[in-house]
């Protein structure tokens, strides 16, 4: 019988495609950057972004536009959708080109763009009015017989404003779905909108940085995934999202964490490198999010599934959009106002999206949307591109410039290879030939793993150990306490384990869960023979 052997070929060929990257990175090129000329710091981020993706100059547009994130319906009809479709048209970025003696295309018949930027300060929603009547409204049920949207859902379908289309009500997005990227496009019917945007100038210009550096290095860290565990019934179809998208994390080689429990995640949670965060049903930014221990890396892509998840950007406590952005998330989506579950993203479509097929972040979110003219925004550089370097090229590159982030493309090495049936004690083998593993807190930690599921528990603890002599960030080292703290407890080392706990609340005072701990450590304590030491830990624990 043939072996499998550890091997980039059996990593690769699978799951990813292969299309080499440009030399010369055009996808500026395909972009219209819109911003407020009554908002000066959104010419500020226009600038900055046209600048960084090579945008050029004849396509940065400048509208008089209200300074509110609301706009009326009269207000985007003619302060935004008719002047920006007149400028597009104009600058012949789309063309409605009529055959002779034939009536006036319904889509345009060309477009050098695909992809339009709103700035901070553009409006994020259209509010609904009342007054417009539409025939065939009647037959759309009433829930969604509305005409209010977010202005990106709107924007979306602007290549039909020329012919004119109905307002009320989501509109079925044609290419929900599509797995073939060029098909998102002018010519049918989709414009893919998205906005730098969030609680300050600062934030919405910093997205494309990050998303740049992401691009550089690479997307690394781990998946965070907070489903609630409904498995039937109308609810049902936000946790199939979800856990779709833990298992195309889990499949692309992320660590994953996943909970079902109904609650979200505790505030005690330490999420610690989070490149993805998905779960749902809070109504504001909540748990660990709310705490220093959690935190997000370059390129990090996050979505929390409410209703009105974005019903305004510029909070760093209301909802989740602004929250998670001031926190540094690069790349996420939100609703203006109530959806319905059916009008949301689908999120594990998304994810796939970007990891899978390597598109773009604004690929990713228009071919995961169900609905156009409704509620979702998309906030992010949508030419951010996760996949942009190859995987192999990069782990490459990382090792070259022998940067740390190399130990998160190890860790994807051993998780592919654990996937697809390579024994653990292989994979332990792999790491310890790494330079690498002898100087990354991250590897030293999936190596303790490896031997604790090898049940070699002595290896395991000493690796911990080694793992907190590493150079770590505080959520890490915090991670770290509590995994050796807990592993320690199972094998009845109830010494060591008071140890790590004492050390956890030295050194975070203030973490989330420390009265749990304190708690923990009393009856230890008391089970040690400790009673003054005890009765201090009873003490802070109350």
């Amino acid at each position: 019988m043939k072996t499998k052997s550890l091997a980039w070929a059996g990593l690769l060929g699978a799951t990813l495609l292969s299309n080499p990257v440009s030399a010369q990175d055009t996808r500026g090129t395909q972009v219209v950057v819109v911003y407020n000329r009554q908002v000066p710091d959104s010419r500020q981020v226009a600038d900055h972004y046209q600048a960084l993706r090579q945008v050029p100059t004849n396509q940065v547009i400048g509208l008089d536009l209200p300074t509110g994130e609301t706009l009326s319906q009269a207000d985007y009809a003619l302060k935004l959708e008719q002047p920006l479709l007149q400028e597009l048209i104009a600058r012949r970025l789309l063309t409605y080109a009529a055959p002779a003696g034939g009536p006036p295309p319904a889509l345009p018949t060309a477009a050098t763009v695909r992809y339009l930027v709103l700035c901070y300060g553009v409006p994020l929603k259209i509010a609904a009015d009342s007054s417009l009547k539409e025939p065939g409204a009647d037959k759309i049920p009433p829930e969604l017989r509305r005409n209010d949207a977010a202005v990106d859902a709107e924007l979306a379908c602007l290549p039909w404003a020329h012919a004119g289309y109905e307002r009320t009500g989501p509109l079925a997005n044609p290419l929900y779905g599509t797995t073939n990227d060029t098909r998102l496009h002018p010519t049918n019917g989709v414009l893919l909108v998205a906005r730098l945007d969030g609680p300050t100038p600062a934030i919405a210009r910093g997205l494309v940085d990050l998303a740049l550096n992401a691009e550089t290095n690479g997307l690394w860290g781990r998946g965070y995934f907070d489903l609630r565990g409904i498995t039937n019934g109308n609810m049902a179809l936000g946790d199939q999202y979800l856990n779709t998208a833990a298992r195309v994390a889990r499949d692309y080689g992320y660590d994953t964490i996943q909970d079902r429990a109904e609650a979200t995640f505790s505030a005690s949670v330490p999420i610690s490198h989070a490149a993805i965060y998905a779960g749902w049903y809070d109504a504001n930014v909540s748990g660990p999010w709310k705490t220093p221990n959690a935190e997000f890396v370059p390129g990090a892509i996050a979505y929390h599934l409410h209703s009105f998840s974005a019903a305004t950007l510029r909070s760093t406590n209301q909802h989740w959009v602004g929250p998670l952005l001031a926190r540094g998330v690069t790349a996420t989506l939100g609703t203006v106002e109530e959806p319905y579950l059916g009008g949301t993203p689908n999120f594990g479509m998304l994810l796939g999206h970007l990891l899978m097929l390597r598109s773009t972040f604004g690929e990713a979110a228009y071919a995961s949307q169900p609905a156009l003219s409704w509620q979702t925004t998309v906030v992010g550089d949508p030419l951010y591109q996760p996949g942009l370097i190859e995987p192999r090229r990069l782990h490459e590159a990382l090792e070259k410039r022998d940067s740390p982030l190399v130990a998160w493309s190890h860790i994807r090495i051993v998780n592919i290879n654990l996937l697809t049936g390579i024994a653990p004690p292989a994979l332990v083998d792999y790491l310890l030939k790494s330079p690498a593993t002898r100087r990354s807190s991250v590897l030293q930690e999936k190596l303790a793993d490896l031997y604790w599921h090898l049940a070699r528990y002595s290896n395991a603890f000493d690796t911990y150990e080694t793992a907190l002599q590493c150079e770590c960030t505080p959520v890490q080292r915090l991670r770290l306490r509590l995994s050796f703290a807990r592993c320690l407890l199972q094998m009845g080392r109830e010494t060591k384990a008071l140890a790590q706990m004492e050390a956890l609340t030295t050194e975070f005072p203030a973490y989330a869960g420390v009265k749990t701990v304190y708690a923990d450590m009393a009856k230890l304590a008391h089970k040690l023979g400790k009673t003054a030491e005890a009765a201090r830990h009873e003490e802070k624990a109350r």
